[in-house]
């Protein structure tokens, strides 16, 4: 199998980093090491290739309303400059897709405008089910990537860091809030467009960055040679699971509602517009949920991992979706679904790991939360 590659694949090499396949990419899993980045990312900053994830325009006349038909978040609660975390659903009310909607107001061509960011793993059918949905009724979508180069850079330094490379500051852009500028890299012959949002992965302040591949290089050995750690998908892994992040295709999926998965707060039922699932999200709020996505800590060593038993006195009653060492708390952490009686914190439940039974006790997400 063929497998692609970010631009910045030869750069992380050079830089010493271990690869591994994800969705048909080849990606950096780690560089000086997980707990090291991990560390990095909570105590100073870090910087991740994630130019493996989709990035789409939404162009036309009333793009957010023709998108609202798919998502069950109230799209018109954002302005231009301002976005919002959302959820792809189907029929069901199942999740086909967690993604960022960045309303960007208009392009050059003076068109409404969304961003969309949106899974590697799901890109190629994210696009074709917008394409299928949205196109027949005059948008036009688009890669807004191109080839280029997504970077997020994380963690309680990421503010000052960024301010040094842009020369501007970004004290007053909120969480969520993006705009485009010019910059221009250490050795670059001319400046070069940039959009950073105030958005991130880790549970930490942090930005990403959008840019073209030539640029993306350019800032990538700039912040490392400035000293920002350069991280891989295992310190991306565990920094979200200890900041309660769901990852898609683990703790969501097409057969999990927005309620069962903890994220009932993006679902805005008082919002009169028809989307997909909202009657089956109607009948879930008003009679409840049968399973519900919780937090666990073991109580005895080991590391709970996908697809573990969860039991009750010796039944099994549901499984492990992710798992970990938290490098932080220094104990292991995991998201399970199991029925809603079981969901109340402080219930002890245990998962069976290598056919031992471990102690976890049921506790509130998130594990982890920056000052």
């Amino acid at each position: 199998m063929n497998m692609k590659h970010t631009p910045l694949y030869k750069l992380c090499l050079d830089h010493g980093c271990k690869m591994a396949s994800f969705s048909g990419w080849e990606l950096p899993m780690q560089f000086s090491g997980v707990l090291k980045e991990h560390e990095a990312v909570r105590q100073n900053a870090g910087l991740f290739d994630i130019s493996h994830m989709g990035v789409l325009y939404l162009e036309g006349n009333n793009p957010k309303d023709l998108l609202q038909q798919l998502v069950p978040t109230d799209l018109n609660r954002i302005g231009s400059g301002e976005a919002c975390y959302s959820v792809l659903l189907n029929e069901q009310g199942g999740i086909i897709d967690d993604l960022i909607i960045y309303d960007i107001e208009t392009k050059e061509n003076q068109k409404e405008c969304l961003l969309i960011v949106i899974n590697a793993a799901c890109a190629e059918s994210d696009t074709l089910l917008l394409k299928r949905k949205l196109e027949p009724k005059g948008i036009k979508i688009t890669d807004a990537k191109d080839n280029g180069v997504l970077l997020a850079l994380q963690g309680p330094k990421s503010q000052q860091i960024l301010e040094n490379l842009c020369e501007t500051s970004f004290s007053g852009l909120p969480r969520f809030g993006h705009r485009y500028l010019k910059i221009q890299p250490k050795g670059f012959e001319s400046s070069s467009s940039i959009f950073v949002s105030r958005t991130g992965y880790t549970g930490e302040e942090g930005f990403e960055l959008l840019l073209t591949a030539e640029a993306g290089k350019a800032v990538w050995s700039q912040l490392i040679m400035d000293g920002v750690t350069p991280c891989g998908l295992g310190a991306r892994d565990s920094l979200r699971l200890e900041a309660g992040m769901h990852l898609y295709g683990n703790d969501m999926n097409e057969t999990t509602s927005p309620f069962e998965a903890g994220l009932g707060w993006l679902v805005h039922l008082e919002m009169q517009t028809q989307f997909c699932g909202r009657e089956v999200l109607e009948q879930q709020a008003k009679e409840g949920i049968k399973k519900r996505l919780i937090g666990l800590k073991l109580l005895e060593r080991g590391i709970a991992r996908k697809g573990y038993p969860v039991l009750h006195q010796g039944a099994v009653i549901g499984e492990i979706t992710s798992g970990a060492w938290s490098p932080t708390l220094k104990e292991p952490i995991a998201l399970a679904y199991v029925p809603s009686k079981f969901t109340k914190n402080g219930t002890v439940l245990s998962v069976e790991i290598r056919e031992k039974k471990h102690s976890a006790k049921v506790v509130k997400k998130p594990f982890y939360r920056r000052n």
